[in-house]
């Protein structure tokens, strides 16, 4: 007789209440992977948070202007500019004129100070270049002051400065042959790279430039731990915008100490590859600083090609 078959067994759950099995290797694996994405999202919010708040390494604003020209006995007006579509202004400063009688009024100072502080931290300067007899344009840039909020950047700066001189050409009507850039620390590096973009103005003065600027933000140890290079645009790259430069211009650099240089004093960053005409004048500390300070610019004035 032929075997028959007895009903298959059907195929279900383990009823035999033994556990199932996992095996090593997919553990290990899912470790693993669980492991090297935890670090990647730490490393991106890391990467995150260095593009976000890396600007405060170079850039230190103060909101509050505690100093007037006023302090010092200067008339002003405060100016704003700049105005969005909605007629608010971006930026707010201060036009100081030339005393009437004074014999550089032909020229107009558009100042650019550095990257501390606002305009409070610059009232002595500008009452040094009043001094000497000139019409002044003075604003903090955004971010800074009473200017409109932002986080500042070389880009920002940038075009505040280029709306300063917008504004003295279009609203005050002031030729751009007579108009002189006056930069400190990283203004003076911002001043470069305008006057490079700007062959029409009178000249350029760069008091104390700042070599490397961005070495505050990528020589933190921070930046070691991400691309910051990719993640920073700022660059303020002075020989690049010293090769470009058509216009004359005036150097005023603090002349560092022989413990602090090694006994030697090297040019500022950009300054050989300047080809229109240029002046150098290291400065040291003492008791006349400014008034040598202000003989350099009187002297620099007067040599300057009537246009």
């Amino acid at each position: 007789m032929p075997h028959r078959k007895g009903p298959t067994k059907p195929a279900g759950p383990n009823l035999t209440g033994e556990p199932p099995t996992v095996s090593g290797r997919w553990l290990v694996t899912a470790a693993s992977l669980a492991i090297v994405a935890a670090a990647a999202c730490a490393w991106i919010t890391l990467c995150l948070l260095f593009w976000q708040g890396s600007w405060q390494l170079l850039y230190h604003p103060a909101s509050e202007v505690s100093r007037t020209p006023a302090s010092v006995g200067l008339a002003f007006d405060p100016v704003a500019f700049a105005t969005t579509e909605a007629g608010v202004p971006r930026l707010e400063g201060w036009w100081i004129p030339a005393a009437p009688d004074a014999p550089t009024t032909r020229y107009t100072v558009l100042y650019l100070h550095g990257q501390d502080g606002n305009l409070s931290n610059a009232v002595n300067d500008l009452a040094a270049l009043h001094a000497i007899g000139l019409n002044i344009l003075a604003f903090d840039y955004r971010g800074y002051g009473q200017s409109h909020f932002a986080h500042p950047s070389e880009a920002l700066l940038r075009e505040d400065a280029d709306w300063a001189l917008n504004y003295l050409t279009s609203t005050r009507h002031i030729n751009a042959s007579s108009i002189i850039l006056d930069g400190r620390d990283l203004g003076a590096d911002l001043a470069l790279e305008v006057a490079a973009e700007h062959p029409e103005l009178a000249g350029v003065v760069l008091e104390s430039p700042l070599d490397s600027p961005v070495d505050a933000i990528f020589s933190d140890p921070r930046a070691r731990l991400v691309p910051a290079r990719l993640l920073v645009r700022d660059r303020f790259d002075a020989t690049l915008a010293a090769t470009g430069l058509r216009i004359p211009s005036l150097w005023l650099v603090q002349e560092p100490t022989l413990e602090s240089s090694a006994g030697k004093i090297n040019d500022p960053a950009g300054y050989d590859r300047v080809a229109s005409s240029k002046m150098l004048v290291w400065l040291t500390n003492g008791p006349d600083l400014e008034q040598r300070r202000a003989n350099a610019c009187s002297r620099w004035l007067d040599d300057l090609p009537a246009r």
